[in-house]
Order: structure tokens, then C-alpha cells, then sequence
């Protein structure tokens, strides 16, 4: 999240991508250090399968990174981090982003 202030549709996508109480677990695991899919998988108690649905949200939104990188035996090993973000969210913020919203008025999505 480079930019501080979001647009509407940023900010929705950001607050569902936050609201799944495994990708908090993922993001709270990373702060710890960067790690590859398989440890983290097995850090968390997940499938390697739910986790790569979980950092592909996560880095959509912005909140981690990963990187390709080969091990002494050759196996090619993803390595995710996370990237640095605050989330400061009042009252006004929302009056000021809410014209940016895609969606139209009086719908829900």
C-alpha cells in the first residue's frame, strides 16, 4: 500500500482482504520474517493450497510481496513478506472516498 490515502474501491478491497481472520493469522506470521509456502503452510496449520489462495489476495491487495528464488538443490521456493502498511480509517476518510466508488448507488455488491 504505497499510497496512503485510498480510493473507495481500494479501501473495500484492502477491508475484505482484512477481514478473513486466516489471512490476519498469515500476515501476523510474516511479521515475523519472510518465509517460503511450505514452511508457512505448516507454521499456520493450513494446506499449501488455502495458503496460495490466501497470498494471492494479500499481495493483490498490496499487503505482502513474494519472491521466486532457488534453494542449494535447485527446487524453486517462494518467499513472501510483508510489505509495510497502516490502515488510519475515521468518519471523514470515508466521506471523502466514498464519490471514488465504482459500484453505483443504492447497490450492493
Amino acid at each position: 500500500m504505497s499510497d496512503p490515502t485510498p480510493t473507495g474501491d481500494e479501501l473495500v478491497r484492502l477491508l475484505a482482504t482484512l477481514s478473513n481472520p486466516q489471512r490476519l493469522r498469515v500476515i501476523a506470521a510474516l511479521v515475523k520474517g519472510r518465509n517460503y509456502v511450505s514452511q508457512l503452510a505448516r507454521e499456520l496449520g493450513i494446506s499449501r493450497a488455502l495458503l496460495q489462495v490466501h497470498l494471492k489476495k494479500l499481495e493483490a491487495a498490496g499487503l505482502v510481496s513474494s519472491q521466486l528464488e532457488l534453494s542449494p538443490d535447485g527446487k524453486a521456493m517462494k518467499f513472501y513478506e510483508v510489505r509495510a502498511f497502516s490502515v488510519h480509517l475515521t468518519p471523514e476518510h470515508i466521506e471523502g472516498v466514498v464519490e471514488t466508488l465504482s459500484a453505483e448507488k443504492g447497490t450492493s455488491s
